[in-house]
C-alpha cells in the first residue's frame, strides 16, 4: 500500500523537529565537553592536561573511524526495513556481528601494540592506556545504540545518550575540582565513564520498541487471523535476506568515508608541524577549528537526515521523492546561510575573535580564515549530499570518491606547490572541498548510474542491491 502525501509531509515535519533537538542536545554536549577540558585545565598541570587532550584525541579519533560506519549502516537499513513495513532484525543481527568482530580485533591490536601505545602516544602512562583501551571497547557499545536509535527515528532517546556520555565525563572532572577525588587518573576515568554510564538508556529504549511490536503484532494478527510461527517465519526470512556480506559492503564504504573525514581534519596539522614545527602546526589547528567546531554541532543534522532520507527514497508516495530533494535543498540552504554569516562575522573581527579565543600567541590573516570558512560551507555541504548518496544506496561509489579527494588533500599538502605550508593547507582544504562535493553530486543526481546495470524494479535482485548499497559497482 502506498504511503499517503500525507505521511510523507508530516515525515518531513517530523524530521524538522528531531533537527531542533538534536541541535539543542549537541550543543548541550558542546558545552559540557568543553566545561570538561576547561574544568581538567585549571585542575592539572600542563603536562597531565596535556596528556589528558592527547587521550581523548586518540579515543575519539579511533571511535569515530572504527565505530561509526556501523552506526551508519543500523540508521539506514532500519529506517529502510521500516518504511518497508519489514521487520529489522535482519540489520540489528548484522550489525551487532561486524561491531563484536570491530571490538574483538581493536582490542586484539591494542594488546599487541601495548607497549608502542603506552610508551609513545601516552608517554608511558599505564593507567591512560587502561583508559583507552576500556573507552573504545565500549563506545562499540555506544555507537550501535546510536544508529540502533536514530533508524527508529527514537531521536529524544538519542539525544539523552550523547547528553548523558558528556554530563557523565564532565561530572569526574568536576569531583576532582571540588575535592572529591584527586589526580590525573580520575580526570581521564570520566572518559571511560562516559559511554559506559550513559548506556543506561538503551534498555528504556529496547524495552519501549519491543513493547510497541508486539502490540502491533497483536493488532495485524487479530485484523489478518495470523499466528505466531508467521512472524517467526518473517524474521527467519529477514535474517537470511540480510546477509553479513550485505552490512559488511556497506560498513565497509563508510569506514572508508570516516577515514577520509580523519584526513581532512587532522592530517594538515600534522603534516605542517613535520614541515615547519609544532608552533606552526598550532596555528593551522586553531584555523582549522572554523570547521571543527560547525561539523560538530552538523553531526545533528547529518545523523537525523539519513533515516529520513532513506524512508523517504525507500516510500512508494508519488511525493516521496519531491520531499526527498526538498529536504537536501532546505538543510544545503540553511549551510549557504550559515556560511555567509560566518564570512561577515570574519571580515568584520575574525583575525581579533581568533586572538581572544586561542590568545594572541599567533597573528591570523583575514583571507586565509576566509578560505577556511568557505571550505567549511563546502565541507558541510558535502557531507549532507554524501548523506542523500546513502540513503540512495550509494555507498560505494560514495566511499571512492572520499578517498580518491583525502588523497589529493595530502599529495597537495605534501607537495611544496606553494612554499607557506599553512596558506597551503587553507587552500587545498577549500579546494578539495568543492572538489569532493562536485563529485557527489554527481552521484546524488545519477544514482543508479548506467541503466543497463540497473535491476528490474521489483525484482530480488533489485530489493538485494538496494540491501547491499550496491546499485551501481561502476567506481
Amino acid at each position: 500500500m502506498s504511503d499517503s502525501p500525507e505521511k510523507t509531509e508530516s515525515s518531513t515535519r517530523a524530521y524538522g523537529r528531531s533537527v531542533g533537538l538534536l541541535t539543542i542536545g549537541v550543543g548541550l554536549t558542546g558545552i559540557f565537553t568543553y566545561a570538561y577540558f576547561l574544568i581538567a585545565s585549571h585542575d592539572l598541570d600542563k603536562d597531565s592536561y596535556g596528556e589528558i587532550t592527547v587521550l581523548w584525541s586518540a579515543v575519539f579519533i579511533t571511535v569515530s573511524t572504527l565505530y561509526r560506519p556501523v552506526d551508519q549502516l543500523l540508521s539506514r537499513h532500519i529506517s529502510e526495513h521500516i518504511e518497508r513495513g519489514e521487520t529489522d532484525v535482519g540489520p540489528v543481527r548484522v550489525a551487532a556481528k561486524i561491531q563484536a568482530c570491530l571490538a574483538v580485533a581493536f582490542a586484539v591490536a591494542a594488546l599487541i601494540f601495548k607497549g608502542p601505545l603506552e610508551d609513545g602516544l601516552l608517554d608511558g602512562n599505564e593507567v591512560l592506556y587502561w583508559v583507552f583501551f576500556s573507552s573504545v571497547l565500549f563506545y562499540a557499545a555506544s555507537y550501535y545504540a546510536r544508529g540502533y536509535l536514530a533508524g527508529h527515528q527514537q531521536f529524544g532517546l538519542f539525544t539523552t545518550l550523547i547528553l548523558s556520555e558528556s554530563v557523565f565525563r564532565t561530572l569526574f572532572a568536576a569531583l576532582v575540582a571540588f575535592g572529591l577525588l584527586s589526580g590525573q587518573s580520575w580526570v581521564a576515568m570520566g572518559i571511560v565513564a562516559a559511554p559506559l554510564l550513559s548506556l543506561m538508556v538503551v534498555p528504556v529504549a529496547i524495552t519501549r520498541r519491543s513493547r510497541r511490536e508486539a502490540e502491533e503484532r497483536a493488532r495485524y494478527a487479530e485484523q489478518h487471523g495470523e499466528k505466531p510461527e508467521d512472524f517467526d517465519r518473517e524474521e527467519r526470512e529477514a535474517r537470511e535476506e540480510f546477509s553479513m556480506s550485505h552490512g559488511a559492503g556497506f560498513v565497509g564504504s563508510v569506514f572508508l568515508i570516516m577515514f577520509s573525514e580523519q584526513v581532512f581534519l587532522n592530517a594538515g596539522p600534522l603534516v605542517v608541524s613535520s614541515i615547519e614545527g609544532v608552533a606552526a602546526a598550532g596555528f593551522i589547528f586553531n584555523v582549522l577549528m572554523i570547521a571543527r567546531a560547525p561539523l560538530q554541532l552538523f553531526q545533528a543534522v547529518s545523523t537525523s537526515i539519513l533515516p529520513h532520507l532513506t524512508a523517504l527514497h525507500s516510500s512508494r508516495d508519488p511525493d516521496s521523492e519531491r520531499e526527498f530533494h526538498h529536504s537536501v535543498r532546505m538543510v544545503l540552504l540553511g549551510i549557504s546561510a550559515f556560511t555567509a554569516f560566518t564570512a561577515a562575522v570574519v571580515i568584520i573581527a575574525g583575525p581579533k575573535l581568533m586572538q581572544i579565543a586561542f590568545s594572541d600567541k599567533f597573528t591570523y590573516d583575514r583571507a586565509g580564515l576566509l578560505l577556511v570558512t568557505a571550505g567549511m560551507g563546502l565541507y558541510l555541504a558535502a557531507v549532507t549530499v554524501n548523506q542523500a548518496c546513502l540513503a540512495q544506496g550509494q555507498a560505494r561509489r560514495a566511499s571512492i570518491r572520499w578517498i580518491s579527494c583525502a588523497a589529493f588533500f595530502l599529495v597537495w599538502t605534501l607537495l611544496p606547490f606553494i612554499s607557506d605550508g599553512n596558506l597551503r593547507v587553507e587552500i587545498g582544504f577549500a579546494v578539495t572541498a568543492l572538489l569532493l562535493l562536485l563529485l557527489l553530486f554527481v552521484i546524488y543526481l545519477r544514482p543508479k548510474g548506467i541503466a543497463e546495470d540497473v535491476p528490474v524494479e521489483g525484482s530480488s535482485e533489485a530489493i538485494e542491491a538496494r540491501l547491499a548499497g550496491l546499485e551501481d559497482t561502476s567506481p
